[in-house]
């Protein structure tokens, strides 16, 4: 029978199924379980999953995002509606108002005493309740995921746990949330291609942004002393189990302190978020056990690339790529962010095992147009990047603050960056130029964090809808 045939059965029966506005619940199905007591009516709702019948009375289960229940019908209790209820199918939304008893073996049931369908299901759903096994599947059409697989909704439940501590760990610390313009008139903050578009009330074209930081230190200029953003990025790159082109990040700025600070913080943050998901310190990720324990492992860039690599701080650009390539065999006309960061997690790799996180602090300059250099070393900032488990989790910097400097940093990154419209931000430098408080930064991969914490191998796992090619 295909669903118009479906739906004209069903109208007959019924009329038209989609006609309810309201059914309000007293209980989600979780409440239900969780507080259980056996002779209380309740009212709920949720989506037919199961159905036997028994000739006179039925044994079903309802499914709500809480979780499922059995539920139980007889005829010589529901007289005409229990026909009708033999008339419905799997994945049909219906709503009862029963009692609560438990079944010879034990079972949470709800004898119904009144129902009513709420929605027509039209399609034959999944067969498999434990999940979709098309990937493709799982990823297009996610709430087919959602409607089959307990361990997908319970990832983007997690996930919603997760944002919420983040946000309540910096509320908790006097932080201010804001927003910033996701379209911008010049992409800044980062590297990576943006997304351009074009407004036409202004005819001009303007990007998505790839990063909030310039807005988030206009703020700082302007008073606000602790602000944190948790923001959507773009950046018009390629698709890969750790990189999505629509990603969320958390940003956050604090005047009057330092990377040193942002190392603390990040660790502190993260480390009680493990302790919270998990109650231990111990979490295991595509097979390998880390410990979150703090102290985590602190390291220096700058010193890790001269002991393997022969490579100096006070190295140009040039010089660095001719020694990296010929130390590693490589044949690269120019070094990315991308790249470096891929060599600096195989040298983490060799020198400390995936079981522990890793700050790697003081890069050199020319990585870094937005960091403050050292006061002993003008080649290296004070920047620090967090590794987990083979994943890049954090980056972060003492922010520079002098206007002058920052002209000279972004006139050097014009003549290497190629992504980037070929233009400096004046309106940054004009804010620059009446003054930031000393600051500092930090940026965490909020879905790459969520993947580590709760052992998905892919980005894709963790956000509901990942960008996909059209079929």
């Amino acid at each position: 029978m295909d669903y118009l045939a479906k739906l004209e059965k069903i109208r007959k029966l019924v009329g038209d199924p989609f006609s309810e506005r309201s059914f309000p619940k007293t209980y989600s199905i979780g409440e239900i379980l969780k507080t259980f007591r056996e002779g209380e009516s309740v009212t709920l709702a949720g989506r037919i999953i199961t159905k036997r019948e028994h000739g006179k009375s039925t044994f079903a289960h309802i499914m709500d995002i809480t979780g499922k229940i059995q539920i139980y019908l007889q005829i010589n209790v529901l007289q005409d509606k229990y026909k009708l209820f033999k008339e419905f199918d799997i994945g049909d939304i219906l709503g009862i108002i029963g009692k609560l008893f438990k079944t010879k073996t034990g079972e949470p049931t709800v004898l119904v005493e009144d129902l009513k369908l709420l929605a027509k299901c039209l399609r034959a759903l999944p067969e498999k309740w434990h999940g979709l096994k098309d990937i493709e599947i799982k990823y297009r059409q996610r709430y087919l995921d959602l409607i089959a697989s307990p361990k997908s909704r319970e990832v983007f439940l997690k996930r919603s746990e997760i944002i919420n501590f983040i946000r309540n760990f910096f509320n908790s610390k006097g932080y201010l949330e804001v927003e910033t313009p996701i379209l911008q008139i010049l992409p800044g903050g980062a590297r990576g291609k943006p997304f351009v578009t074009h407004y036409n009330a202004i005819d001009c074209d303007v990007y998505l942004r790839i990063a909030p930081e310039l807005y988030l230190k206009r703020l700082l200029i302007g008073g606000l002393d602790k602000v944190y953003e948790i923001n959507k990025n773009f950046r018009n790159e390629g698709l890969s189990p750790q990189h999505s082109p629509e990603f969320t990040m958390l940003e956050a700025y604090t005047t009057y302190h330092d990377y040193k600070y942002m190392m603390d913080i990040c660790e502190e943050l993260i480390s009680g978020l493990v302790k919270h998901l998990h109650g231990k310190m111990s979490v295991e990720y595509q097979g390998q056990l880390i410990d979150f324990a703090p102290p985590w492992e602190r390291i220096s860039f700058a010193k890790l690339f001269e002991e393997e690599l022969g490579v100096l701080a006070s190295d140009s650009q040039e010089e660095v790529l001719e020694k990296v390539t010929k130390k590693l065999n490589l044949s690269l006309t120019h070094l990315s962010r991308s790249q470096i960061l891929n060599i600096t997690e195989e040298l983490i790799e060799k020198r400390f095992p995936k079981k522990r996180p890793v700050f790697v602090a003081d890069f050199f300059k020319w990585m870094s147009p937005l960091a403050k250099a050292k006061k002993d070393n003008p080649n290296i900032v004070e920047r620090f990047e967090l590794f987990i488990g083979g994943l890049e989790i954090a980056n972060s910097y003492t922010e520079l603050n002098d206007p002058i400097e920052q002209r000279e940093r972004f006139k050097a990154q014009l003549e290497t960056e190629e992504e980037l419209p070929k233009k400096i931000d004046e309106d940054f430098l004009l804010a620059l130029e009446y003054g930031m408080p000393p600051a500092a930064g930090l940026g965490v991969g909020i879905d790459r964090l969520i993947m580590l914490l709760l052992n998905q191998p892919s980005i894709r796992d963790v956000i509901l809808f990942p960008l996909l090619k059209p079929l």
